[in-house]
């Protein structure tokens, strides 16, 4: 009996290593992220240029790839069933297997070990690093990647120019890179927060940024009916008495009427007057107050505050009719949440969880974060912008307190009326999914 081939072994073993690398770099560099790349890039990696070059052209990469692994595993196999076939069926043939198949017995077990060790070692273990460390991988091997590919050229267009002509002939066309939707991004942020990467309270503050950009002003603003005014013509003790009851920095200015705003007075500026012993004219303390329609985007109100001497911005609708007024921490509330100190006191919560595990909602809470906290759908072109506005458009009428309906597995009923408005509405779960009005 021969001596048994180690040296043999010792090539097959690197020949699946060789495919390895191949399978390594070629995930690494499809699973890498561009924006990482480019960063990486901008700050003079040449690794990191040479992957974004072969992740922009990926017919390229999979070619020189799929080449190199092809042919380790053509040569790694049929080495392995020349070189180790023999050797094995003298084994076997000394422990006792019948000699006459001993020979293929040999070259079976040769080929299966060499194919088990190809799988493993050649091919899920280097994969599964390269998703866990994809771009410092993509670093360290494009630049071999990339002069091999130009070596191999000929026979790497050959197969990109093939790969693209059967592709055409079944219908595939060539989209470019794949530009991530608003809710892939979100499942993006929720996998990032699942697996610790970022806070659920920076989740939620990202979610919030994504979704200011397509809500109107007018489910952002302070409506009309709870603003604190002060008329033009205000006197001294009106307006102590004004300044004292409303916790604001800004107050909206009417002429005659609340329906009439004129500007905004800065409290500080009035209150500079007062602590100098002079007698406060409110009408030359009126800075030139923004107007902005109430269709307009969120972003286009930020933009006017931001250019704007008065942080607030008046609301106005089609008709000229005054909707409300619009501030940074309107903007910031609708990203963030509310804050207490932006609530006047003795202002209910908006959202109170009671101990039977119902909601009691405030009519002003935000449709969206309604929509979130209960889990439900809103109309992609809905005219409503709060709670009290979606039982309006459920109802079609104006409610009584103790009116309910059913929506979406969830029983709505309507607590308290302030006047006309829908000020607290009650929501509880409930199995049926119909939608039924009483």
């Amino acid at each position: 009996m021969s001596a048994f081939p180690w040296s043999d072994v010792a090539v097959i073993a690197a020949l699946i290593l060789l495919n390895g690398l191949f399978a390594m770099t070629e995930l690494a560099i499809v699973s890498a992220r561009p924006a990482r790349l480019k960063v990486l890039a901008e700050q003079g990696h040449a690794g990191a240029e040479a992957a974004l070059r072969l992740a922009r052209d990926p017919g390229r990469l999979l070619s020189t790839a799929q080449t190199g692994i092809t042919l380790v595993g053509i040569i790694a196999g049929a080495y392995s069933g020349a070189s180790l076939g023999g050797p094995l069926g003298e084994r076997l043939v000394a422990l006792g297997a019948p000699p006459r198949w001993a020979p293929e017995a040999g070259f079976a077990i040769a080929i299966a070990l060499t194919t088990y060790f190809s799988l493993v070692v050649g091919e899920l273990v280097p994969k599964q690093i390269a998703l866990r460390a994809a771009e410092p991988i993509a670093m360290i091997a494009a630049r071999p990647m990339d002069v091999l590919s130009r070596a191999t050229a000929p026979m790497v267009w050959l197969l990109d120019r093939s790969s693209a002509l059967l592709l055409r002939l079944i219908g595939v066309r060539h989209k470019g890179e794949h530009a991530l939707t608003a809710e892939e991004l979100q499942m993006v942020f929720t996998e990032a927060t699942r697996s610790g990467v970022i806070e659920e309270e920076e989740r939620a503050i990202m979610t919030g940024i994504m979704r200011l950009a397509d809500r109107p002003v007018r489910e952002l603003m302070t409506p009309r009916t709870e603003l604190d005014t002060i008329d033009r013509r205000a006197s001294e003790d009106e307006l102590r008495a004004a300044i004292k009851a409303s916790p604001h920095s800004l107050l909206p200015v009417a002429d005659g009427s609340p329906d009439n705003i004129v500007g905004v007075i800065k409290v500080k500026d009035v209150l500079k007057v007062l602590l100098a012993g002079r007698k406060p004219q409110v009408g030359r303390l009126i800075p030139r107050g923004e107007a902005i329609p109430d269709q307009r985007g969120a972003m286009a109100a930020l933009r006017l505050l931001q250019q704007s001497d008065v942080a607030m911005s008046l609301v106005h609708d089609e008709y000229g009719h005054l909707e409300g007024v619009v501030t940074p921490a309107d903007l910031l509330s609708a990203i963030v949440g509310q804050f207490a100190s932006h609530q006047d006191e003795g202002d209910d919560p908006l959202v109170v969880e009671r101990e039977d595990g119902s909601l009691l909602l405030a009519g002003a809470l935000p449709a969206d974060a309604m929509a979130d906290l209960l889990g439900i759908d809103l109309p992609e072109t809905r005219d409503f912008a709060t709670a009290a506005g979606f039982a309006l458009s459920v109802l079609k009428k104006l409610p009584h307190e103790g009116e309910h309906f059913h929506d979406q597995g969830w029983r709505f009923e309507v607590i308290d009326m302030d006047g006309r408005k829908i000020d607290k509405l009650l929501a509880a779960r409930d199995p049926d999914q119909s939608v039924e009005y009483q």
